[in-house]
This record gives structure tokens, sequence and C-alpha cells, in this order.
């Protein structure tokens, strides 16, 4: 019955999921205001409805599932004419197998990130990376694992992101900075897209990465905060960049009004968050990161994380918090400064 509803609403959807941005109404805001209502939980459930439907099966790494997620945000990107950066085809970094076999992953068949570009009128080499990891858990013993918050939620708040500053794009407001999205493959088996764009392919010099906002599971709520849930963790804002917390705070303060819960920043937090996400592959080289988290839950890595259990006005409000604040540090006039030490290269 699950496969039946889950294709049925992908179905219904996938017919409303192949559109040009649209313009919105002049609103009496400013502008980050007026693209970031293009965010909203509707469009966001469209796509998720779809992107952790049974016919992705769970999007395991090299998988025929997770090369249909591909080439869904493939085709969103391309329908929206949000560009693929220079010398990357069609939208997707490949890595293959043999990359994988020396990180000690012999099972993994080759895979791919995918990544679209949308270049600064300003300041075009000073590169904001936003990502979130595409892939999840795949079948196991005859389940499929939907990943619909890990990371489904990440990946479809960027696809919304990206069409917001997409929309600005076209009235010719369009950002300072350039901004890279990068949905990276196989966080699942140990970070290894974002490490493999980092450590063997980075597209852009990763002098020239501003910094890295990374998306990973923002559709839940979870046991720490059921009488509270308007909150998102943050963790690894003010470890390398004390500027990139204080504007954080500044714009959540401005317009979203969230919760800004940092449990999980505390150096001696025994989940090592911070290590287990692919901003980390940002954050050891020195690149200043802010991770997006809603905690785990009782579906966390469980085939029961679908889609029907996504809080989508939350999501929304999350995935504008994202957007504002990349919009911000897009369009200021200097840089974002790390002023603080590098960190050690430790993993998780």
């Amino acid at each position: 019955m699950k496969k039946i509803l889950n294709i049925a609403l992908a179905l219904s959807f996938m017919a409303c999921s192949s559109y040009k941005t649209t313009s919105i109404k002049n609103l009496n805001t400013d502008l980050a205001q007026t693209y970031a209502a293009s965010i909203t939980a509707k469009d966001l459930g469209k796509h998720l409805f779809i992107y952790a439907s049974d016919q992705f099966e769970g999007r395991d790494t090299g998988e025929p599932g997770q090369k249909k997620a591909v080439q869904y945000l493939r085709n969103f990107y391309s329908s929206q004419d949000i560009i693929s950066p220079t010398g990357v085809a069609d939208y997707f970094q490949k890595i293959p197998a043999e990359w994988f076999t020396k990180q000690g992953k012999v099972e993994l068949k080759a895979s791919e990130n995918v990544v679209a570009f949308i270049k600064g009128r300003e300041k075009p080499n000073e590169i904001i990376v936003i990502s979130a990891h595409l892939d999840h858990e795949g079948v196991k013993n005859g389940e499929i694992y939907n990943g619909a918050d890990d990371d489904g939620s990440g990946t479809v708040a960027m696809l919304e992101i990206a069409q917001a500053f997409q929309m600005a794009v076209n009235a010719g407001k369009g950002p300072k900075r350039s901004i890279l999205f990068l949905h990276v493959t196989a966080e699942e088996k140990g970070l290894l897209g974002s490490k493999y764009y980092t450590d063997i392919e980075p597209l852009f010099p990763l002098i020239n990465t501003v910094c890295n906002l990374n998306i990973d599971m923002i559709g839940r709520i979870d046991e720490r905060h059921k009488t509270d849930p308007n909150y998102v963790y943050l963790i690894g804002s003010d470890k390398l960049s004390s500027e990139l917390h204080n504007i954080s705070e500044a714009v959540n303060k401005k317009y979203t009004n969230i919760n800004l819960d940092y449990k999980y920043n505390d150096k001696n937090d025994p989940n090592r968050f911070y290590y287990r996400s692919d901003h980390y592959n940002f954050a050891k080289n020195n690149i200043p990161v802010i991770f997006y988290f809603n905690g785990t839950h009782e579906d966390y890595h469980q085939p029961t994380d679908t889609p029907d259990k996504i809080n989508y006005s939350l999501l929304e409000n999350r995935t504008r918090l994202i957007f504002y604040t990349a919009w911000k540090i897009a369009n200021m006039d200097k840089r974002i400064i790390a002023d603080k030490a590098i960190i050690k290269k430790e993993r998780k």
C-alpha cells in the first residue's frame, strides 16, 4: 500500500514539478523577504513526496534509485535556467568506483555529486557553498529506507533556495558573490562525496570559498523540543568565524525568530555531530561553516522516515533562515573573516 501511495503522489506532483521560475508579487518588504516568500511549504512538499518516494529506492550510493535522484536534481536546475559550473558536464561531478575503493569502500559503484551555479555580479570569484547530501540507506531486507528527513529535507530546501536566488537574478538583483549548490553523494558511507570535492576536485579554489552552509535533516522535531518545536540546532557557526556566527544570529532575529539551539555545538558533545556531516570537509580546510540540523528522532535511519511525517511549516521557516543567511553573506561589501585558528583534522 505504501508503494502504491508513494507512486500516486509522485506522479501527481511530477506534473507540477517541471516549472519555470514564476514571478511573485511586489511585496512591501526588503529584497531578501521578496525572494524568500517564494520558499513555501507547498513547494517543498511537492519535491519531497517525489524525492523520498519508493521509486527512488532509498537513493543508495551508485544504485539505480540514486541515479534517478540525481536526474531529478539535474532536471530541476535545468528547468530553472540555473547553470552547471564551468568544467562540469551536465551538472554531474563524477566520482569513479576506483576512488571509493581507495577509501576502503570496495562495494561502492561509481557515483556523482550534483552541482549548480549562480555567478556573482560583483565578486564572482568569491564562492558560497550550500550543501546537502543526496544519498540515503537504500533497500535493506526488502524495505525501502526513503530518507525523507535524512536528507531529503535538506535536498529540497536547496532546490527552493536556488530558485529564490535565481528569481533575484532574473529581476536583475542577483547576489554579489557566487553561489555553488552542491548535492553530495556517499555521505552515509563516510562523507565521501564532500571529501572528493574538497580533497580531490574542488571546482573553485578552496581559498576562494567564503563559507559552507550545510543542511542535513531540517524537517522534523526531536524529543527535546516536542513542546517547543520552533527551533533548529546550529553546529559550527562560531568555530572558525565570529563574524559568521554573529551574522547568523542577527539574520534570524530580523527575519525568522527561530530558537537557535547550540546544544550539539559543545566541543564536549558526545555525539560529535560536528564531525558527522559534510560541512566538516570544508571546516578541516579552515572554511567557516554552519550545519543546520533538527536532531535525531525515532525514524532516524529507519524505513519509517517518510515524507508524510515532515513538518512542512517548520521546514519552510528553517529553509528561509538559510536563504536569508546566504543572502546576507552573498551581498556584504566585504568577505567574512575566518578569525579563529585552523582546527585539528579529526575524524568521527
